[in-house]
């Protein structure tokens, strides 16, 4: 994926001209019709960017499927608990193709969540990895199993504020713009890290 890299040790984060990501996707002979999906990571236990560059690294393993862009990384305070009461996180987005249909894609993400040890055992609890698909294609489904897209992405800065780093043009099917978006939610809690980054696979 030299396209997106200035040079072996420096991958770049910064928004990829379209023009480049077609003659990408037009080289990418390993995929057959693929949908578009993106994926939302954070981690609050452990070597939170180590996590999260093996998620990175895990999911462009995955057979069918291929990263296409990597946001930088943002600490975030944690949602839905007291202030300080957890450690921050490290949020980031991946926006990728892939030819597995959203259950497959359900499938692996857990898979890779449970690589990194992630217990089920409290809503909003701390973890070492989340991977969440936070949409897919258009589609718009209410399936119990996997709610698409993501039924809270339109209100977590953490997530609509990488997203927007990569895709300024991105739209969350059936919310809309997510430049849009990010102005009903508050950014606070929401910092860039600038001196940490995320590495596309080669």
């Amino acid at each position: 994926m030299t396209a997106f890299t200035k040079g072996p040790s420096d991958p770049t984060v910064q928004p990829v001209p379209a023009s480049v990501t077609e003659k990408v996707d037009a080289a990418d002979t390993t995929l057959s019709n693929p949908k578009r999906a993106v994926i939302s990571l954070g981690s609050n236990l452990g070597n939170r960017l180590e996590t999260l560059q093996g998620a990175v690294d895990a999911l462009e393993d995955t057979p069918g499927l291929r990263i296409k862009a990597v946001s930088p990384v943002y600490e975030t305070e944690p949602w839905g608990v007291e202030p300080g009461s957890q450690p921050s996180y490290f949020n980031a987005v991946v926006i990728l193709k892939t030819t597995l249909p959203p259950s497959s894609l359900l499938e692996r993400a857990q898979a890779v969540e449970e690589a990194f040890h992630r217990v089920r055992d409290e809503r909003w609890g701390a973890r070492t990895l989340d991977v969440d698909i936070v949409s897919y294609a258009d589609v718009v489904s209410d399936d119990p199993q996997l709610t698409l897209p993501h039924p809270r992405a339109h209100e977590r800065a953490f997530v609509l504020v990488p997203w927007h780093d990569l895709d300024p043009e991105a739209r969350l099917p059936g919310r809309g713009p997510v430049a849009d978006l990010l102005d009903t939610v508050t950014r606070e809690g929401v910092e860039a890290r600038a001196d940490l980054e995320l590495r596309l696979p080669e």
